[in-house]
């Protein structure tokens, strides 16, 4: 998967359409400095947006993310090889499974906190579910402090406990924004254990910790809301 020209692609389209990026991010409910770094290969748009920039530009799923603009098509041979050769690589594999495969429900999450915007979704069959979390955006008062170590917590409560799913650290020699931090966390979870329950009644959370260089920590709390309940 290169980053890089996918980015293009997107551009491609938006400018085809003639769509400043401030447009592109509105009809897909992200910040234009996302489609930004769409466009520059830094990132990529997350399984829920992919899905629907193909359908609205009448594009193959597997075709975008090997760069190529074509029409859909449905080559069982080309499936196959495909299949091989994305295997092992997380966010792919979780996008062939929802779009090829019966079974797979997705669901989208977002975050409802007035700090923070984040963009994910959960995959899941009776048997697995899957998490991505990508596309943290800051969104809350301006903050120019520089933190030295930040930790990003995935868990899920139930309001006795908290179970951890994941986690994203960041402890390096030179120290960040909140907002820089957040640009860099990206969560993946396969094979979680529990199924389409996963997420219900508001259970999923994120949780910040943001260390100053004077020792203070801040800490964020992030709900996390499912776009809609299990079928």
């Amino acid at each position: 998967m290169d980053q890089e020209k996918i980015g293009k692609l997107i551009r491609d389209i938006r400018k085809k359409n003639k769509m400043s990026q401030q447009q592109f991010a509105k009809k897909y409910g992200v910040t234009y400095q996302a489609v930004s770094k769409w466009e520059n290969g830094k990132n990529i748009p997350d399984i829920a947006i992919l899905k629907q920039i193909c359908e609205d530009y009448h594009i193959d799923l597997n075709d975008l993310l090997d760069a190529k603009q074509t029409r859909k098509r449905h080559n069982k041979k080309w499936m196959i090889g495909s299949s091989i050769i994305i295997l092992g690589l997380f966010l792919i594999l979780l996008i062939f499974l929802f779009t090829r495969q019966d079974g797979f429900e997705f669901k989208k999450l977002t975050a409802s906190c007035d700090d923070f915007t984040l963009y994910g979704s959960i995959a899941y069959t009776e048997s697995k579910s899957s998490i991505y979390i990508t596309n943290i955006s800051y969104c809350g008062e301006e903050n120019k402090q520089k933190y030295q170590d930040l930790l990003c917590i995935l868990y899920e409560e139930d309001g006795k406990s908290k179970t951890e799913i994941s986690r994203y650290h960041y402890q390096e020699s030179e120290p960040i924004t909140i907002e820089k931090f957040a640009s860099m966390i990206e969560l993946h979870v396969d094979h979680y254990e529990n199924t389409c329950d996963i997420g219900k009644e508001n259970s999923l959370h994120l949780e910040i910790e943001a260390t100053d260089l004077d020792g203070k920590i801040t800490t964020y709390k992030i709900p996390l809301t499912l776009s809609d309940h299990c079928n």
